[in-house]
């Protein structure tokens, strides 16, 4: 029974991780990266689209990404996108191809990064620690209506909060490795 809650809980536990993961793939570094556009939508025939969806998204260098969206109609509609978007990019098109120059980061960007950062740290660290709330309140009701032993109970307690403890600092080491990305000019 315990044994079924904490492997539950441990995959719960790989998405969050996993979530953040893809989160951080979006932050801008200072180079040119296809994952910094994920995020980014487009009204595609009034329906909000991922911007992969509607075009090809490649790194040329370091500093250069372009766009070329598969319905060259789009052209403008990604345009305004990226402009509005809040990654501070500059995009420029010849009819068929946008290119987005990567400028290099100023300081003051660099630590509104570092700051979104601890912010998306702090909401997937939560989201763990509700989890293991979860996974502590079935093992609870499981000892109330007698179907574990209060040493099971015990047992898997700890055996979630092992897990809590685990995840957090795989969050905190991936966040620490991303800032150092950032501020590593």
């Amino acid at each position: 029974m315990t044994a079924e809650i904490t492997k539950e809980t441990q995959t719960k536990m790989d998405k969050v991780i996993e979530d953040f993961k893809h989160k951080l793939a979006s932050v801008r570094t200072g180079r040119a990266s296809t994952n910094l556009l994920d995020s980014l939508r487009v009204e595609y025939y009034g329906t909000p689209m991922p911007l992969n969806q509607v075009s090809t998204v490649h790194a040329q260098d370091a500093s250069m990404l372009t766009v070329q969206p598969f319905d060259p109609s789009m052209i403008a509609v990604i345009e305004k996108a990226i402009r509005t978007s809040d990654l501070g990019l500059n995009p420029s098109n010849d009819g068929k191809l946008i290119r987005l120059p990567i400028p290099p980061l100023t300081e003051e960007r660099r630590k509104m990064l570092v700051k979104g950062i601890h912010e998306a740290a702090e909401e997937h660290k939560t989201a763990i620690r509700n989890i293991r709330r979860d996974a502590n309140d079935r093992l609870k009701k499981q000892l109330k209506e007698k179907l574990i032993s209060e040493d099971m109970e015990k047992g898997g307690l700890d055996e979630v909060q092992k897990l809590t403890d685990q995840f957090v600092a795989k969050v905190g080491e991936l966040s620490k490795h991303k800032e150092d990305e950032i501020l590593k000019v």
